[in-house]
């Protein structure tokens, strides 16, 4: 008789970071590359943001969360946990999708750093012109 996995997996990307979630049903820890949640985010604004998905389905206390990432700043990890999350919810239970699409958090936010030219200072800005 095979056991039944009780972890639900997610994967979020947001510029260049990337986050594995896993997610079990359990009261409520968040950990993040082994630390807390709220510590490893140190902006209020980023540690509500990696919460949305769990605050939109009323489901904060429902799953314990464990979640891998790196890449990119503090901001695009946040983000990309927040897709990580709202997928897995989306897995497990999708009566919760018309809710996560409804906050927008089973989009995926495309926009990439654009890379540099050649012949210019940076992706778009020339070098300083000089007359004489």
């Amino acid at each position: 008789m095979a056991v039944k996995n009780p972890w639900t997996w997610g994967l979020g990307r947001r510029k260049s970071a990337s986050a594995r979630v896993r997610i079990k049903p359990g009261a409520g820890g968040f950990v993040v590359n082994g630390r807390p949640a709220e510590q490893y985010f140190p902006t209020v604004q980023s540690f509500r943001r990696a919460r949305q998905p769990l605050l939109s389905t009323d489901t904060l206390q429902n799953y314990d969360i464990f979640v891998n990432v790196h890449g990119g700043g503090i901001s695009g990890q946040s983000d990309a946990v927040a897709l990580g999350i709202a997928r897995a919810l989306r897995t497990i239970n999708p009566v919760m999708f018309d809710v996560l699409r409804t906050s927008g958090l089973l989009t995926r936010d495309s926009r990439m750093k654009e890379r540099k030219k050649y012949g210019r200072r940076g992706a778009r800005r020339g070098f300083q012109f000089s007359k004489r």
